[in-house]
């Protein structure tokens, strides 16, 4: 018999809009014997059923559903059609040499990523209810690619973030089965990469970004472009592939501007694409000072808040890097500016870019808008499923 957690009376108000969360003050109580992790029935404070989840009261997010139907509970069988479904989809909309196989909450499993790279995958594991279907969801995964003629040789666990002590998890990272070499050869836009999924960032590669560095390649031939937050040089070598004249990519990392240089090489661009390793916060201004114009500046950079608490500071930093971007683009070249931070919501994002080119003088005018990769699609239903913003604008001098 499974426990059954009942809501208080008008609770529930983001499950029953369509989300998959159930937080903490809205559980009147649970009825039947438990474990954090177990799935268990939602029903709503009159006896409706409302669907099958998995609890863990250590979370302020206590209870994850993963199914909306009785007759549908968590076996291997419905888990299968989970993954079908998210591999059927993946064929439909994107390139499926490297994708995002699983997005969680927008794949209907609540905390679990997986991403392919090749014949690779690389997994995080966010929730503790969703780690003890892991290991199943996986050979299940395996087992749609091979009906597809795709052998996967090795998984690697990237389960270190640390969202995972909330849930009262330790963090992981590490081989699920045999060990391989974790530097894992990709092509993406015609570029190719090395992605190192043991030690690069989140899981190794930010695929969310595919057709947005795609959306580049007209702008840049025979351009000279500027590359900020470069990382491993996606939008760089991007820039470099589509017949950039000169491009310089600029990263706080040193091992990430490493990879980016190896990249370069592997593409045969190292004379025209260069990287240093920088403040972007303090190269701007310098290259300003020293009277720097570029006809394309892309800005990417990592998310500037991850709380609702730290929204203030994120906006500073958004407005001043964009303003001092805009600076750097020569009269009618074009700025390319994102934002990946959910709480950075799309009103306010837009906002800050306004002031930023207010404060520059700059007149935008906008190219083109588009949001994350159809492979981490946005679950209307689930707003922390939208989180990236991506404008291209052509940038006019005052006149």
């Amino acid at each position: 018999m499974y426990a059954e957690a009942i809501l208080k009376k008008g609770e529930g108000r983001t499950l029953k809009s369509g989300g998959a969360w159930v937080y903490d003050n809205e559980i009147d109580r649970v009825e039947g014997d438990y474990e954090n992790g177990d799935i268990l029935a939602v029903k709503d404070f009159d006896g409706f059923f409302l669907g099958w989840g998995f609890i863990n009261t250590r979370s302020k997010i206590t209870i994850r559903v993963m199914s909306r139907r009785k007759e549908h509970e968590i076996t291997e069988e419905f888990l299968e059609k989970r993954v079908r479904n998210a591999w059927e989809y993946r064929k439909a909309t994107v390139d499926t040499g490297c994708c995002r196989l699983i997005f969680g909450e927008a794949d209907w499993l609540p905390g679990l990523v997986v991403d392919k790279f090749s014949d690779v995958l690389v997994v995080e594991s966010l929730a503790l209810g969703i780690d003890r279907l892991k290991s199943t969801i996986l050979s299940l995964v395996k087992k749609v690619l091979a009906e597809d003629g795709i052998m996967i040789r090795g998984i690697y666990e990237r389960s270190d973030a640390k969202v995972r002590l909330q849930e009262g998890m330790e963090r992981f990272k590490g081989f699920i089965g045999d060990p391989f070499p974790t530097k894992v050869e990709i092509t993406e836009n015609g570029v190719r990469y090395i992605v190192d999924v043991e030690d690069g960032q989140k899981t190794g590669f930010f695929l969310d970004q595919k057709y947005n560095r795609q959306a580049i390649h007209r702008l840049c031939p025979d351009k000279k472009v500027l590359d900020c937050f470069t990382h491993t040089g996606s939008f760089a070598l991007n820039a470099g592939i589509a017949g950039a004249r000169e491009v310089l990519g600029v990263d706080a990392s040193m091992t990430g501007v490493k990879q980016a240089e190896e990249n370069a090489a592997l593409n045969g661009l190292s004379d025209r694409v260069k990287f240093t390793c920088a403040d972007v916060f303090e190269l701007l201004p310098e290259l300003e000072k020293k009277g720097e114009q570029y006809d394309v500046v892309i800005l990417d950079p990592p998310a500037f808040t991850k709380s609702r608490s730290s929204i203030k500071n994120a906006v500073k930093g958004y407005r001043e890097i964009n303003l001092r971007g805009m600076k750097l683009v020569k009269d009618n070249g074009f700025l390319v500016t994102c934002s990946c931070s959910h709480f950075m919501d799309p009103e306010l994002f837009a906002k800050t870019i306004r002031e930023a080119a207010h404060g520059a003088h700059k007149r935008l005018r906008q190219v083109e808008f588009k949001t994350q990769a159809p492979d981490h699609p946005i679950l209307w239903a689930a707003e922390e499923s939208y989180y990236l913003k991506f404008y291209i604008f052509q940038v006019v001098d005052e006149k």
